[in-house]
Formats: C-alpha cells, structure tokens, sequence
C-alpha cells in the first residue's frame, strides 16, 4: 500500500468559499482500487517530487480547486479495470462549488456550466436522453466513464494556472496505462487540447472519437458528433455493457 501521495495543509471551506488552515498535517490519501500500484512508482519520480512541492505551497496561500481529498476522484471512482470510455478536459473550474476532481462535471447544486449545458443538449439529440438539471456526473463515472483533466488543481479564477507545473506528465502516464491495456474502450477527445493527446493511443482495440469542444465558443461545432451513441455501439460490439447516460 503506497501513502504519502502528497504532503499539504488540511482545509475546509469559510462562508466566503476560500480555504482556510486547520492544521499541518501529512494528508495521506488511498485509492483502495488497482490504480495504487501506479501511483505508488509515479508519485516517487522526480518530477512529481517537484509537483508536490509546488502544491504544497499553493494551498498553502491561494484558493486552489478542487478541495485537496476530491484531486484524484476520477481514478477513485473510476479503477483501471472498468474503464469504458475516457472523456478528456484540460483543468478544474475556478469558480466556487464547481471542481470535484472530475472533468466536466460540478458538484450537485451548482449551477450548469456552459460546455456541460452543450453536452446534455448533444446527449439528448444523439439518444434522446433528458436534460439533467444536475451536473454532477459522478454516475458515469462509477459506470466506466473515466473523466480526466490533464491537470488535476487551479488557482481560483485564474484557468490554466497549474498546466506545466508536472500535472501534464502524470495524466499522461494514465493515458498511456489505458492505451495498453486489451480490453477495448473508447476515447472521446473534444477539442485540440484533447485531441494532441491522441498521438498517444496507438492500442489498435480502442476506438479515438474527435470533435469541436463542446464550449459555445467553438460556434455550436460540437453538435452533431453522436459520440455517446458511437462509444455504445463500439462497447456493445465487443460485447462490453452499455453506458446508462441518464443523470435524470
């Protein structure tokens, strides 16, 4: 059993939404599922040393999302072995009460952000499945759905603040982890930041689904991609159950 993934100061949240020290501690933080034995021999390499280091610092004096026991929620819900599908984002929201460790998704009783909006829009025309009034998507997390940030933390209202930081080469070691694994599974890479990642997946059993990302900025050029009915068809075929989209 490996420990000691990242040593930082303890927190809860005041009235004003920011982090506030408790006490100095070692936060020791387990998965108890198979993807400890990776993160025990990437959690000692020098690089993540550094990102350690670095992430100390931060939560130490700045508001950083998400709270420090939800940074790793997509391989705690998510275990190696039962990964269907890999949606990719690139950082946690910086508003309050949104980032939980998944991409994409906000805590239940947060409002709906834009892209989130975008896709249950695209979900409900590919399968016709309702529009949820809930962005919390932890249900399809704990169906197979690995939802990953190619960094894991950000500094409150500043996106992109922790990319380059050594985040980037840890997320990239779980994707390489996937692509060699047999049994077959889907990657959805929505937009350019997902998709440079697609080099990496060269494991020919996988299926790699592009499109626009699903923020209104890219122009509505999300819409139309049918993924969610893709990746079904693609899992059914190769005799792996279908993923329940359903939030509602």
């Amino acid at each position: 059993m490996w420990s000691n993934l990242i040593f930082i100061e303890q927190y809860h949240f005041n009235r004003e939404s920011r982090f506030d020290t408790v006490k100095r501690s070692d936060y020791l933080l387990t998965l108890n599922n198979d993807w400890d034995e990776f993160l025990q021999s990437e959690t000692q390499k020098p690089y993540y040393l550094e990102l350690r280091a670095f992430l100390k610092k931060e939560y130490a004096t700045k508001t950083i999302y998400p709270a420090p026991t939800q940074i790793f929620n997509a391989l705690k819900y998510t275990p190696y072995e039962t990964v269907k599908a890999v949606i990719l984002g690139q950082d946690p929201y910086i508003n309050p009460g949104e980032a939980h460790g998944l991409a994409f998704s906000v805590q239940d009783g947060t409002a709906v952000p834009p892209s989130l909006k975008n896709i249950f829009k695209e979900l409900n025309s590919d399968l016709g499945v309702p529009i949820s009034n809930s962005g919390c998507l932890v249900k399809w997390s704990k169906q197979g759905v690995m939802l990953l940030n190619a960094a894991l933390t950000v500094q409150a209202s500043r996106s992109r603040s922790h990319t380059r930081k050594g985040w980037e080469q840890f997320t990239a070691a779980i994707i390489e982890r996937l692509n060699d694994r047999e049994t077959p599974m889907v990657f959805m890479l929505w937009g350019k930041d997902a998709q440079a990642r697609g080099v990496m997946i060269t494991n020919a059993r996988h299926l790699v689904l592009t499109a626009a990302h699903p923020s209104p900025l890219a122009g509505g050029r999300f819409f139309g991609c049918r993924h969610f009915s893709k990746a079904n068809a693609f899992l059914k075929d190769n005799g792996i159950e279908e993923i329940n989209w359903d939030l509602t």
